[in-house]
């Protein structure tokens, strides 16, 4: 069974690639600073711009995780009610991105909840990335349906087209 939502999944490695971009290569942490000040700016305002990457991109190195197991299971769902679930389970170290992260669950709980969520993924790989190696059992039993196929037609198939004389031929 997964362990996190496909959603989830996807929005954590954007979130990778978009920190990666930023960085570059080699990192330049300064340029990856300056896109994570000009987010919190953004963020800090009143009209925000709704989307899931750019808010755990502002928050990612801001947050404190804890029980990591919940959040796991919080992440099963893309689309759950109740985030002040998730709220209880994440903190920030510094006041002012504490009364950031307050406002922004009291003013946008679903986006800000996703938005966690899927910092929590990033940060923590190895808390969902295994589900991605092992296949569902549900899909194991398909996969061998699928193999037969591939591996070219059945007996049964092969000798429907056995060279045997056609009796109707003269």
């Amino acid at each position: 069974m997964k362990r996190i939502d496909d959603e989830f999944a996807f929005q954590a490695r954007e979130l990778d690639e978009q920190i990666t971009g930023i960085l570059g290569d080699p990192p330049n942490r300064k340029n990856y600073q300056a896109m994570v000040t000009a987010l919190l700016a953004e963020y800090s305002k009143k009209t925000i711009v709704e989307d899931v990457n750019l808010l755990s991109f502002a928050l990612v190195d801001q947050l404190n995780f804890l029980q990591p197991d919940k959040l796991v299971a919080a992440a099963k769902k893309y689309d759950a009610p109740h985030p002040d679930t998730v709220a209880a389970f994440v903190t920030c170290t510094d006041a002012a991105y504490q009364t950031l992260l307050n406002n922004l669950f009291s003013t946008h709980p679903a986006l800000t909840r996703k938005a966690v969520l899927v910092a929590f993924l990033h940060k923590n790989p190895n808390a969902w990335l295994a589900q991605e190696r092992e296949p569902d059992a549900e899909d194991d039993e398909g996969e061998d349906d699928d193999v037969e196929d591939s591996d070219g037609p059945s007996a049964d198939v092969i000798d429907m087209f056995d060279e045997m004389p056609d009796p109707h031929e003269h």
